[in-house]
């Protein structure tokens, strides 16, 4: 039994100091896991930020949200895989692109506007990007045994399912042109009156350039035009500095912790300290894994969840000193002493964690990167108090570390 409990000791210890040098240098070539993959935000990378407006049109809630999703497309597709995408104050966009040092390469390459429009011959507009509901990209054959060809399928929303009915009724054997931004980018001739609402454009496409004008149709879903209110670069040297400070504050106060503990609860301080690294450990690999964006408020959100961590082990041994106290054998007292503590650990995170809840749900940006990783470190650190420094503090006083002194200094009562 002695034995076992020393293996399961060791074994904690290896764990903890697993997570920590995986969290640090990460797996493979790639450093997977890594804390040099997670991602780090506008206000620690350096980068752009943009600020978009509806041009001369007052969109609705719905219009906006809209637009939003198709900015965040854009910026996929353009592989800006870390921006940040949010609405400010009533209609305006706000976009975060970390790690691009050019603001005009990034304005140029998102693209300012995004008004997709069907115009017939005489150039009065038909339909409008907002019209569209999806296009895709797919490979036909012409005919039996004929070579196939690459089309872009259009399908429509119910309004744009009556308006192109009507436009392809109206303009048989006539083009109609699709236009982004007042800029041509097909000219199909209609051959037949379509009604259900799904279209074929043809033309000599690859395989790229029929994406691309699928992807440049599927951006363009908006019925109206978007413009550049201002833009501004973020130095990079500035979020290297607070990254750098953000790290150094939360060693050493982690450091102080570790000593404290150490110090003041002995044994137990041991196993707190253990588990807390094990917890360290988890959230840098859970915020790599997840691809987290980690901003500066980001980083003190962790900080904060450390502290809580360390709170709850501080409420136990609280509780586990009263115990032992009292005349309680150490394994009887641990028991009881981490089921008195429970309730009072668990209402304290849980109303931490609806704060943070609510942060997140109206928070833009930084606020929610805080609220983010300080959901992420509340929900381990009640795992690694409740769980993982339970199950080293039983195994430390089965292994042989039972005596009352060796855990916590304990007054006998008068």
């Amino acid at each position: 039994m002695k034995g076992r409990s020393v293996f399961f000791v060791v074994l904690a210890v290896i764990v903890a100091a697993g997570l920590a040098v995986t969290s640090y240098f990460g797996i493979g070539e790639d450093h997977a896991l890594g804390v040099s993959r997670i991602r780090q935000g506008l206000d620690l990378r350096g980068g752009v930020s943009i600020v978009y407006r509806p041009k001369d049109y007052a969109p609705d809630a719905t219009e906006m949200n809209a637009a939003i999703s198709l900015i965040r497309r854009r910026l996929d597709a353009l592989n800006y895989t870390e921006a940040e995408v949010g609405q400010q104050g009533s209609n305006q966009i706000r976009v975060d692109i970390p790690g691009v040092g050019d603001a005009e390469q990034a304005v140029s390459e998102l693209g300012a506007t995004a008004l997709l429009t069907f115009k017939d011959e005489a150039g009065n507009t038909l339909l409008t990007g907002g019209d569209v509901a999806d296009a895709k990209r797919e490979y036909v054959s012409t005919s039996q045994g004929a070579a196939g060809q690459y089309v872009v399928s259009l399908s429509f929303n119910s309004d744009g399912v009556k308006k192109f009915a009507d436009a392809t009724t109206a303009n048989l054997n006539k083009t109609i042109s699709i236009f982004l931004d007042n800029e041509m980018i097909s000219s199909p001739t209609v051959n037949a009156a379509i009604t259900d609402g799904n279209a074929i454009i043809e033309g000599s496409f690859t395989s790229e350039t029929a994406e691309t004008l699928a992807r440049t149709i599927r951006q363009g879903s908006l019925p109206f035009a978007l413009e550049v209110l201002y833009v501004n670069n973020v130095g990079a040297k500035l979020g290297a500095n607070a990254l750098n400070m953000g790290i150094l504050a939360g060693l050493i106060g982690t450091g102080l912790v570790l000593i404290f503990m150490l110090i003041i609860y002995r044994v137990s301080g041991l196993a707190a300290n253990i588990a807390l690294v094990i917890y360290v450990g988890i959230v840098l690999i859970l915020l790599s894994l997840f691809e987290i964006t980690l901003t500066l408020p980001g980083i003190a959100g962790i900080i904060l969840s450390i502290g809580m961590a360390v709170d709850a082990n501080v409420i136990i041994f609280e509780r586990l000193r009263e115990e032992i106290a009292s005349g309680r054998s150490i394994r009887s007292a641990i028991d009881a002493g981490f089921k008195r503590a429970f309730p009072a650990i668990l209402d304290s995170n849980v109303t931490t964690l609806i704060a943070a809840a609510v942060l997140f749900w109206l928070g833009t940006g930084p606020i929610k990167g805080f609220a983010q990783t300080l959901a992420i470190g509340i929900a381990i650190s009640m795992f690694t108090a409740l769980t993982v420094t339970r199950f080293i503090l039983k195994n430390l006083s089965i292994a042989g570390l039972n005596a009352p002194k060796m855990f916590i200094p304990v007054k006998k009562e008068a």
